[in-house]
């Protein structure tokens, strides 16, 4: 088990460029199983979550070149199916949720996909029925060993449909997207997930040689193929990391540069840090974070108090939510916090007020953040970090506080964030990586 120890306190300065983004990375790499033709992706964040995905490929068959750094080739034209059903796959599967959306692909092209009950983040019920409700309505038929915990789908052939999902879920719109390239005739998806993600999946399929209409919106219509070709892509930088470089620059009253964000990609994200009274300026594709002494939270037009609440896109994403609240604390005014999406994401707050922040847990969903103005710091301590996105929040709250911080369990945080301790020292940021013998 790996720790960081942050001495709090530093001011950051210079500029950094984010990483390719790991939602997207997790979608685009499980497409290369659609075709038998070589896939050149570019941009590949070096994370656990997508290296650990890239090497579950690797053992189902498909060829893994590593081209230069973040650039890799895959060639998925000698698959072994039986590694599906092999012990070492219900095992190394079932510690990454992202692994789901290897199922939509094989299932298109092999008529059969597999999976065990994936994990990931702690922070609340995260239910697979989208996925598996499209396959069905496709021609799959499903089962699943509740003993062993392991899913299944299998189709002789998939035909085309037109379904309404229940919840507009990342995941399982590029699940059903990945399946119904493949299909025959015409699938229709309505009230598909829009994220920027998945039209970047969209986009990468389409140059591939499928045939997918009305990207960007919650309304696809796809026109199956009968196979698809290689392609290359890139993936687009991490909006939830350049959020959290948002949220650092703040904290610690820092001028800080992020370069080459794909501002037309970051949705409400500028907007909302605007309202907690951070000044953002755009230069060209990057943003440009003056040194703030203080920053105000806006009110409601009415004079009520802010509220920021997460929605499917072009909503306010739910994974900046906890950084979000970590940023309020510092801020002048009060907000309320509303995470709908899961219900253990807000779990994380006892520390931050054991830091000495003024936060109320009003239940497990909602927080009222009452900002200290930077008149009072919050205080260092030991914490663990339980997910990726509370990891790199308390991470954010370390950076700022009066004194050393200890924060363990950051495995979380290095699922999700590229080599940050070396960035960070490298603006500036006094913090050391410590590893622990178990």
């Amino acid at each position: 088990m790996a720790t960081f120890v942050i001495e709090g306190g530093h001011k950051l300065s210079g500029s950094i460029t984010p990483q390719g983004a790991k939602n997207e990375a997790l979608q685009v790499i499980c497409a290369v199983l659609l075709t038998d033709e070589e896939v050149i992706i570019s941009n590949i964040p070096d994370i656990r979550d997508v290296n650990k995905l890239i090497f579950i490929l690797s053992e189902l068959g498909v060829k893994v070149k590593q081209l230069e750094e973040h650039t890799y080739s895959f060639k998925a034209d000698e698959i072994n199916l039986k590694y599906l059903e092999s012990d070492k796959f219900k095992r190394e599967g079932s510690s990454l949720r992202g692994s789901i959306m290897i199922v939509g692909p094989l299932l298109a092209r092999f008529g059969k996909g597999y999976i065990p009950r994936p994990g990931g983040d702690k922070i609340g019920r995260r239910r697979l029925d989208t996925h598996f409700e499209g396959f069905i309505k496709l021609g799959a038929t499903f089962r699943y060993n509740h003993d062993e915990r392991f899913y299944g789908v299998e189709a002789n052939h998939l035909t085309g449909t037109s379904m309404l999902l229940e919840e507009a879920s990342v995941t399982g719109t590029a699940n059903i997207i990945m399946a119904a390239v493949l299909a025959e005739g015409v699938t229709s998806i309505y009230n598909a997930a829009c994220e920027p993600y998945i039209q970047q999946l969209c986009r990468m399929l389409n140059s591939m040689g499928a045939d997918i209409s009305g990207v960007g919106s919650n309304l696809l219509n796809i026109k199956g193929v009968k196979k698809l070709q290689g392609c290359k892509h890139e993936i687009l930088p991490d909006m939830i990391e350049i959020g959290s470089w948002i949220g650092m620059a703040a904290m610690t009253k820092s001028s800080l540069t992020i370069k080459d964000v794909s501002w037309n990609d970051l949705g409400l994200i500028p907007t909302v840090f605007k309202k907690l009274g951070i000044n953002l300026v755009q230069k060209g594709d990057d943003i440009f974070i003056p040194q703030q002494e203080n920053y105000e939270i806006q009110n409601f037009m009415d004079g009520s108090i802010l509220t920021i609440a997460d929605a499917p896109w072009p909503g306010f994403t739910p994974d900046l939510l906890s950084i979000v609240l970590v940023v309020a604390t510092q801020a002048k005014g009060s907000v309320l916090i509303h995470q709908k999406m899961f219900e253990s994401r807000l779990f994380f707050v006892d520390k931050l007020i054991d830091m000495g922040a003024k936060v109320i847990l009003c239940d497990p969903h909602r927080a009222t953040v009452i900002g200290m103005n930077h008149e009072s710091s919050l205080k260092g301590t030991t914490m663990t970090s339980p997910d990726i996105r509370a990891g790199i929040s308390l991470l954010i709250a370390a950076l700022s506080a009066k004194g050393t911080s200890t924060i363990h369990n950051i495995e979380q945080i290095d699922r999700g964030y590229e080599n940050i301790d070396e960035r960070l020292r490298a603006i500036g940021a006094k913090i050391t990586r410590t590893e622990q013998c178990v």
